[in-house]
């Protein structure tokens, strides 16, 4: 499915200085303020903050987020709050969101400006809070965008386009509902019939929902799809206002997809400590779990994880596919999570851009401008304009990816192990895993356990298979990348490297300069072949690489002896990372036609209890690595997917029993 171009907001001030969008006449909030509105009806409405207290967490779900007023209300109610859940998802919606510097426009008039005069307390934590939302304002791409605040423990998720189309995407559970949005004779679609029907599928048994609005329409349509609607005082002058209970007569039974999270789990096990094991190690433990991780052999990133430097960027495709939009949307939050490390230097790397050569300079901004792709996350540069970023004169035309760059995936391992907190167990062989009552353990050869916890994640690429088999689809194939050092060169007498690029380059293989003046080239693919020696026609290929993106590589007499390593990805047939609850054994599924015919859908295979993967990241594992474990761990603990449905579908680890139904 393809996305659907974003087109960001036009905001205006009216005569008293209040934001107003002039495509639909109206304003953004009322006249008396958008905080005091948003405590009187939003926190209010829903019985805030009192009903999150001593929860786990909470979930609200927004039809508008306009300028961010709401959101940044309820988080600075949930700061005060000593008693509060211990961890609030905020899930917002958007067609037209504002640019970063329009947010900074109407927070500043809002708020007041740093540097100005002095304004009251809330105001002035506020816009604390507004500065942390604008320094993580995301590219207005048409996609579900994580941001994480308070060490994680505050998440909003935006979900940039059209209400109707998202609230049927969206995978969670609201125990309150903001209904926000221009009014409903300005603005139609956001209060239509279509936007009320999809609101049940998202309830936590209890949520509550208010609005400002007492529109017949908006009240007819919340009593028809399962609430009790009642009227409460209204806003700065405003009679009225609605409040609401879900109180529906019948409802329906969650899909097997949903029944396999484990809301209360403790503990994990996860097995594997190469970037998938490690991602869902922080991932987990970010949700309050305590992990251990099982690692076969003696130290962290010992497969392909250990190759010196690896790319994080987007992708563009003509179809916007579900291949695409998964590396565009884990690419976006592989850079959220690796900023601040790099910015520390936690992990070497650098996130100052990706060219990725192309053909057709004009064929690219016809397509970035049909998509209205936002500068921030791509651009089509000519050849000249390439060649001025990479310092490689024989470039070509390009994509530019200005959030990519490079990281090394090792020190990734290491440090995110390090910051989740959690147990590492190396030279731990996983010979088997054994239920025992609703806890797994995870046994040596001897049949004794090397740990035990409430679920076990498999992310040991291709040898989750020995440990949960099932129609997994998984492959392996040999990589070996090249390193080109001066020192290389010096030592025998040849001529220096090539001019060094300034940023890595990639197209069917890549090169990236190192800070120690060395180049990474690579990699080779070679499925089902398990030799680990370096091979010279692997370096020549790596060299022939280097010569088609730089239009230069040095001759060597004996391509041999290069530096290189050689490792192993992991990947699917359709080229998509695993995630998630695996799918039971097929002798317990009853058969039957109709059976059958549900088990079609992903959604509705039944899931082993406590077994989940996230596994075959194939050659894009740091950028795939970020977002796969936060799917992971949100599908754990019954929280915001941050996949759409279609996404869900497309990397669900039952994909495939769900297909070999059809």
């Amino acid at each position: 499915m393809k996305t659907a171009p974003i087109t960001p907001a036009t905001i205006e001030f009216d005569a008293e200085g209040v934001p107003c969008a002039p495509a639909f006449g109206d304003r953004y909030h009322a006249r008396a303020g958008a905080l005091a509105q948003a405590a009187h009806v939003f926190l209010g409405g829903n019985g805030l903050p009192q009903r999150w207290a001593g929860r786990r967490r909470f979930v609200i779900l927004e039809t508008g987020f306009g300028v961010g007023f709401n959101f940044l209300a309820t988080w600075a109610a949930w700061r005060r709050e000593a008693s509060g859940c211990e961890r609030l998802h905020f899930v917002s919606i958007d067609k037209h969101p504002p640019r970063r510097e329009d947010l900074a426009r109407v927070h500043a008039a809002a708020l007041g400006a740093p540097g100005g005069t002095s304004v009251a307390t809330e105001a002035t934590e506020i816009a604390g809070l507004a500065a942390q939302l604008r320094a993580a304002w995301p590219p207005l791409t048409g996609d579900l965008h994580r941001l994480a605040f308070d060490a994680g423990r505050v998440e909003l998720l935006l979900a940039l386009g059209d209400a109707a189309t998202w609230l049927r995407r969206l995978q969670l559970q609201a125990d309150a509902i903001y209904l926000d949005g221009f009014a409903p004779e300005r603005n139609a679609e956001m209060w239509s019939a279509t936007v009320f029907a999809a609101l049940p599928a998202l309830c936590a048994p209890g949520a509550t929902a208010a609005t400002w609005s007492v529109a017949r329409a908006v009240r007819d349509g919340l009593v028809q799809h399962g609430f009790e609607v009642e009227q409460a005082p209204g806003f700065a002058g405003k009679r009225e206002m609605t409040v609401a209970r879900f109180a529906p007569r019948h409802r329906r039974a969650p899909a097997a997809r949903r029944q396999s999270a484990l809301p209360d789990a403790r503990d994990a096990i996860v097995v594997g400590a190469g970037l998938a094991g490690a991602a869902a190690a922080q991932a987990l433990a970010g949700q309050g779990l305590a992990v251990t991780v099982l690692e076969a052999g003696p130290a962290a990133a010992g497969g392909a994880s250990g190759n010196a430097a690896g790319l994080v960027r987007g992708l563009v495709a003509r179809d916007d596919g579900a291949h695409a939009r998964w590396h565009r949307a884990a690419a976006l939050e592989a850079q959220r999570q690796l900023a601040p490390w790099l910015a520390i230097a936690a992990v070497p790397g650098r996130l100052e851009g990706v060219l990725h050569l192309a053909d057709d300079v004009a064929e690219m901004r016809r397509r970035i401008e049909a998509a209205a792709w936002p500068a921030d996350y791509v651009q089509a540069l000519d050849a000249d304009a390439a060649a001025a970023l990479s310092g490689v004169a024989a470039t070509g035309p390009a994509w530019w990816f200005p959030g990519g760059g490079w990281v090394d995936p090792a020190a990734l391992v290491r440090h995110a192990l390090a910051d989740s907190g959690a147990a590492l167990r190396t030279d731990c062989r996983v010979e088997h895993l054994q239920r025992r009552g609703a806890r797994w353990l995870a046994c040596d050869v001897r049949g004794q356990p090397w740990a035990e916890a409430d679920l076990v994640v498999l992310a040991n690429a291709a040898d989750a298979a020995r440990l949960a088999p099932g129609d997994w689809r998984i492959g392996r194939s040999r990589g070996q990348v090249t390193r080109l050092t001066a020192e290389l060169f010096a030592s025998a007498h040849l001529p220096h490297l090539p001019h060094l690029p300034h940023l890595p380059l990639a197209r069917h293989g890549y090169v990236i300069p190192l800070p120690d003046g060395s180049l990474l080239c690579g990699a080779t693919q070679s499925i089902d072949d398990d030799e680990a020696g370096l091979r010279a026609q692997d370096h020549a290929h790596n060299l022939a690489v280097l010569r088609r993106l730089t239009g230069t590589a040095p001759s060597l007499p004996d391509a041999g002896a290069l530096p290189g390593r050689v490792g192993w990805r992991c990947h699917t047939d359709d080229r998509l990372p695993l995630v998630g609850a695996l799918p039971a054994d097929e002798s317990s599924i009853a058969a039957g036609a109709s059976r059958a015919s549900r088990l079609a859908q992903p959604r509705h295979v039944p899931r082993e209890a406590g077994l989940f993967a996230l596994a075959a990241l194939g050659s894009r594992g740091i950028t795939s690595a970020a977002l796969g474990a936060r799917l992971l761990a949100a599908w754990v603990c019954a929280a915001p997917l941050p996949v759409d449905t279609d996404l869900l579908d497309a990397v669900d680890a039952a994909r495939y029993r769900a297909r070999a139904a059809r």
